[in-house]
């Protein structure tokens, strides 16, 4: 025991345990520091997780409300009123100009599955753009800097609906930041689309009666109980800005972010998107409308947009693209050949509008089928395909058929065809382009005429004229678009409305590989095919019997039969090929084998104005033609 210790050893061991416990505590102290060094704060989250992350979080009580990166914490801020204006749905019954962004052309991103929680929009990549301008609800001159940025949901069932006598009344959401010139201001309005009925009134909230020009039917609008404000904002300032929607049981709100600053006000689910938003369309368009239509956003010469649609629906796939909009404002921009594409981060759809787009909008690589006869399908092989009569060139669905007739260039070109018409079935709409008739526009076996510049609208089927080009679009934005050349020939391009999708004929392919085509009776053939196998098997088993053609209204087809041999620019005179490729060089076209060799043979068959179709062309990935 230490207390029989002499006395000064009692002390040495009392000091001992003292340093012991001394020691004892300090490490312990340094474990539970470097413990702590061990494990560090997690990071800030990036500015992209940032911009998802926060449009997810409640607002404050006060309903409006502002963030700064990296702050994943919403600041009350003052509520402002929405300005009275609406912001239109498409006009209905009225044709689709292609070439126009906006009411009802446009490009969308839809959930491969389930619905849509959030959206938002951005803009990757502004250029050339100095000024725009747009008219305060499709009135009056034009103000600079006045457009809006909108978010817009499909039109779908709603429940908000119930009041209406009409079983086609749809709901619609919209998130908007609408810049009037001046300030800016961020708000969500709500739709009831054709309800047909007075407006709701109930709980105290008012909603604004509506109908287009000329029309009878009554729709409803009211704007969300708060809005937000945002700092005017310059139209050279787009590339900063982005524009987030959200829709869930538990309620909804828009979010406007400029730069790493954001601004958010909520809603109040007035037509109840949650669970049926599938669809989302991102633009920039006119500040709102009226009953004559929506106004435009008109943009400098040499404009550029890539609009980026990014959907949160639950998965990672890519969204599916669909060739529609739903908004009524538009601008003055128009899209180019360039296919959309589906970009990082995302899930996100990303597609390219400028001054110069005039493009039907498409899902996919546009197919083609031009000069005499070069097939060009949607997955990218080329081949040659010189037979006569009536040919299935496209079928997407029960909805969408396109079909070709194809005559020989004999009596001095009897081994090379061209298309003299075309036709398509819509739903329950037909129409056939003929190069050779008097009457060159038929719709349900009917002649119409169009002159250029001018548009018709059949059961859902947009028919537009601008020289001599014909534009057919339907509903889901399914295309053709029909040049004729010299009354006598005809190069057609084929759109798809939706991709991905299934579709059959001579323009497609099998698992969209370029490698691959497949014929009418199911039999899939790599790429070449010989020249036995691609006429009498594979051409042959596309081949459209008398009474199934679409192409009637151009008269009863008089030639069916196939080439006797391969025919190829090399198969030309010296000095006509000579002749008819320094044509195609000098129209710019490019000196590449497969585009410059087509230019070649059809200059030389079809005329000079024949090169025109291949100016701006690439090498296709696939060359599909049989070996020389």
């Amino acid at each position: 025991m230490i207390t029989s210790l002499p006395s000064r050893q009692r002390l040495n061991r009392v000091w001992a345990l003292v340093a012991l416990l001394a020691i004892v505590t300090a490490a312990g102290a340094f474990v539970r520091k470097t413990d702590a060094w061990a494990v560090p704060a997690p990071p800030p989250p990036t500015e992209d997780q940032w911009r998802m992350q926060l449009p997810q979080l409640p607002p404050p009580a006060a309903r409006c409300a502002t963030s700064a990166y990296p702050r994943l914490v919403w600041q009350s801020t003052q509520c402002k009123s929405a300005p009275d204006i609406p912001q239109l749905p498409r006009v209905p019954d009225t044709p689709r100009t292609p070439h126009v962004v906006g009411n009802g052309t446009d490009l969308s991103a839809q959930a491969p599955s389930g619905t849509i929680s959030m959206g938002i929009g951005s803009f990757d990549n502004v250029t050339g753009v100095t000024s725009e301008s747009s008219p305060i609800g499709n009135t009056g001159t034009p103000v600079a800097d006045a457009y809006t940025l909108q978010l817009n949901t499909e039109f779908f069932v709603s429940s908000a609906c119930a009041g209406s006598p009409n079983p086609n009344c749809r709901g619609w959401e919209q998130f908007i930041f609408a810049n009037d010139g001046t300030s800016g201001v961020a708000f969500i309005q709500y739709w009831l689309l054709q309800y047909n009925a007075p407006c709701p009134t109930g709980g105290g909230i008012l909603w604004n009666q509506f109908s287009f020009t000329g029309g009878t039917d009554i729709y409803c609008y009211r704007n969300s109980p708060t809005a937000v404000a945002v700092p005017f904002q310059p139209i050279t300032n787009l590339a900063n800005l982005r524009l987030a929607g959200s829709a869930t049981a538990t309620g909804d709100s828009v979010t406007m972010f400029v730069g790493a600053t954001a601004y958010t006000a909520a809603g109040d689910n007035a037509v109840h998107a949650a669970g049926a938003w599938t669809i989302a369309e991102f633009n920039v368009f006119g500040y709102g409308g009226n009953s004559d239509g929506g106004g435009m956003a008109t943009f400098n010469a040499g404009a550029s947009l890539s609009v980026r649609t990014r959907i949160l629906y639950g998965g990672t796939e890519k969204p599916e693209c669909v060739a529609r909009g739903f908004t009524g404002e538009t601008n003055n921009l128009g899209f180019t050949t360039t296919p959309p594409v589906a970009s990082p981060p995302g899930p996100a759809l990303l597609f390219v509008e400028d001054s110069t787009g005039t493009s039907t909008p498409n899902c996919d690589t546009m197919a083609t089928a031009v000069g005499d006869t070069h097939l060009h399908t949607f997955a990218g092989t080329s081949y040659d395909f010189q037979a006569t009569g009536d040919f299935l060139l496209a079928k997407a669905d029960p909805e969408f058929t396109v079909q070709s007739r194809q005559v020989s260039s004999a009596p001095r070109w009897p081994d090379a065809s061209f298309n003299s018409a075309v036709a398509t079935q819509m739903g329950a709409t037909r129409v056939a382009v003929c190069a050779s008739e008097k009457d060159q526009l038929f719709v349900n076996g009917s002649p119409v005429y169009v002159g250029s510049g001018g548009a018709i609208f059949r059961d859902g089927v947009s028919i537009d004229r601008s020289g001599n080009t014909y534009t057919v679009v339907d509903e889901n934005g399914n295309s053709i678009t029909a040049t004729i050349n010299e009354s006598t020939w005809i190069n057609v391009d084929v759109g798809l409305g939706r991709w991905p999708t299934e579709v059959h004929g001579l323009l497609a392919n099998p698992d969209n590989s370029p490698r691959l085509l497949q014929g009418g009776d199911g039999n899939v053939y790599e790429v070449p095919l010989s020249f036995e196998e691609l006429y009498w098997k594979y051409g042959e088993s596309w081949r459209v019997k008398a009474d199934e053609s679409l192409l009637n209204d151009c008269g009863k087809v008089t030639e069916e039969s196939n080439p006797g041999r391969p025919f190829y620019a090399g198969d030309l005179d010296e000095k006509e090929r000579a002749e008819a490729r320094g044509i195609c060089l000098q129209a710019g076209v490019k000196d590449s084998p497969t585009v410059l060799d087509a230019c070649t043979l059809d200059v030389a068959v079809l005329g000079k104005t024949a090169a025109a179709v291949y100016v701006g062309a690439d090498e296709p990935p696939v060359n599909g033609n049989p070996r020389q």
